[in-house]
């Protein structure tokens, strides 16, 4: 079969067979697929041999590029030893040794890691260690069995991790399934819902959630949040003293704090996890994409001992935490893990990342003078630049407009791949991207942006 029957094939074969995630398949049975078959370095080939930058890390996960020999060493060493191993009533090499790695990293006061496989099943597994460990304190806190979380929060895609979650558009068909929550606004300055400015309003988003705190910290098990940065919302990054200040609520009140770190960790906001940034330890910490470079599903909630402790006891007292899944510490993720956060240090990632988060910064400034760039989000190398069909009053483009589709279409005709949420444009590369590479990211996108939304007829880009 030669290459372009061959690509004809593919394509047919993906339409008729793969149901893609978080995708309208109407409109994808009516395109081309992009069908990637290589990656090297910043870059995503696909299989008629294009060339593309990967402007959101494969959906936020790739750190270090890909096929980084050294993260491809361990796998093949690993898979010449044991590709897995249960970790029910077992143990294996790696698992333990990232454990250690992962401790030694995380924020101070977290001691115990328990594994499993994306970011959805390491926030479920906080939720139900949060409400067991209640159960298990004493009979005085057998109350305690709700949850506070944020507007606007994305924690994954199972049925609790959707319960805690607060954007309709993913999570409103599901809530027959769910169990209830009690919401607190999030710190989205751009469209405050106190219709405050900062540093003006001096947190009064956080008064609000001092209130819902207090009031319900009786019934409530943990607050659960995206530390800095609301991903999925859009990149809504909290102003400075947000982050510290649930913290000290959550402690004041006597409610456990989770940080979901899925998005966050692992370098992408400039430090290594983004609890750092304001000094924060949360009870409970789930992290995961970012956790094996890109290369391996895992993930893992990491907590204080103090909940451990709950959990251990004699046998019959059926403390354990009825919980596990099949691939729980693979071996061969857990190796690439390593690999992954051995190259943090052995490269000096977090401190070349500096110079490129300035730049970053920098460039970023010019966004505003678009006519349709309403509000410009950035946090380390996380960006959110949000489209709006208005500026002067912040009105959003109709939905059949598809804007954010549209700009991330056109910026592949420029060897650029990146993702919308809505009609905020993601910005996430790898954090390993050279300066050459995110410049051209950033032109590229600057152009997409101004000609979609103002209508211009392409012309050429000269790389």
């Amino acid at each position: 079969m030669n290459i372009k029957n061959r690509d004809k094939k593919l394509e047919g074969l993906d339409k008729k067979y793969i149901w893609h995630p978080f995708t309208q398949m109407k409109d994808w049975t009516e395109e081309t697929p992009l069908i990637i078959e290589k990656g090297t370095g910043s870059y995503l080939i696909d299989i008629n041999g294009k060339k593309y930058l990967d402007g959101v890390s494969s959906l936020w996960v790739t750190v270090h590029g890909h096929r980084k020999k050294e993260i491809d060493k361990a796998v093949k060493k690993q898979i010449d030893k044991i590709a897995h191993s249960t970790l029910l009533g077992l143990s294996n090499v790696p698992a333990i040794l990232l454990a250690e790695k992962l401790i030694k990293i995380a924020p101070k006061g977290l001691t115990k890691v328990f594994y499993s496989d994306s970011g959805s099943t390491a926030v479920e597994i906080a939720l139900k260690m949060a409400f067991q460990y209640w159960q298990q304190k004493g009979a005085e806190y057998k109350n305690k069995i709700k949850f506070i979380s944020l507007y606007n929060a994305y924690h994954g895609d199972t049925i609790g991790s959707v319960s805690v979650g607060g954007i309709d558009l993913f999570h409103q068909i599901y809530k027959p399934l769910l169990f209830d929550s009690y919401k607190i606004e999030s710190p989205y300055c751009y469209r405050c819902r106190f219709n405050k400015t900062y540093p003006d309003c001096n947190l009064e988003c956080a008064d609000y959630a001092e209130s819902v705190i207090k009031k319900h910290a009786d019934d409530t098990a943990a607050l659960i949040i995206e530390p800095l940065v609301q991903g999925a919302a859009g990149m809504l990054v909290s102003p400075p003293g947000y982050l510290r200040r649930i913290r000290e609520l959550c402690t004041r009140y006597n409610v456990l704090i989770i940080a979901d770190e899925v998005a966050t960790g692992f370098g992408r906001t400039g430090r290594m996890f983004a609890c750092e940034h304001e000094d924060v330890s949360p009870d409970i910490m789930a992290v995961a994409k970012g956790i094996t470079g890109g290369y391996l599903p895992l993930a893992a909630t990491l907590v204080i001992d103090e909940i451990f402790n709950a959990f251990y006891g004699e046998y019959k007292d059926l403390k354990t935490f009825f919980h596990g899944h099949t691939y729980t510490g693979n071996p061969l993720a857990s190796a690439a893990a390593i690999a992954n956060i051995d190259l943090f240090k052995k490269e000096k990632i977090l401190q070349k990342l500096q110079k490129k988060i300035k730049y970053l910064t920098i460039r970023l400034k010019e966004f505003k003078s678009l006519k349709h760039v309403g509000d410009i989000r950035q946090k380390g190398f996380m960006v959110g630049i949000e489209l709006v069909k208005d500026k002067k009053t912040k009105m959003p483009y109709p939905l059949e407009e598809k804007i954010g589709i549209k700009v991330i279409k056109e910026a592949r005709k420029y060897g650029l791949i990146i993702r919308p949420l809505g009609d905020v444009i993601v910005l996430m590369p790898p954090l390993s991207i050279k300066m050459d590479e995110l410049k051209k990211i950033l032109d590229v996108v600057y152009t997409c942006i101004r000609d979609v939304t103002e209508k211009r007829i392409m012309t050429i880009f000269n790389h």
